[in-house]
């Protein structure tokens, strides 16, 4: 069984016991945390698809920590022009373990 989520204009496959990164969340490590933006769902027999998402269908995790990405380097640069800017990033993220994907009747 798995399902497509969406977080942070992302979309994420995900299924029971994974862990996954998502745009960083307003909770605390150890928190259970319910997903609703659920675009599709599989349960090995049928898929549904939502309009733009599946009425019922609901993912459970818990919160595993909060961090930050890799830091990604942005270099612009303008020949004969004496234009170099440098600049990182660092996204930050919540790790969650997805526990059940509840699909109510």
């Amino acid at each position: 069984m798995y399902a497509i989520i969406e977080n942070g204009g992302k979309q994420y496959k995900v299924s029971e016991g994974e862990k996954l990164k998502l745009e960083r969340l307003p909770v605390t490590n150890g928190e259970e945390v319910q997903i609703r933006e659920v675009l599709a769902v599989n349960n090995g027999v049928n898929t549904i698809i939502g309009n733009p998402y599946v009425e019922g269908v609901y993912i459970s995790g818990r919160v595993l920590g909060q961090g930050r990405q890799r830091k990604v380097i942005v270099f612009k640069y303008k020949r004969r022009k004496d234009y170099k800017k440098k600049i990182g990033h660092r996204q930050h993220y919540t790790e969650l373990l997805i526990e059940k994907i509840y699909m109510e009747a």
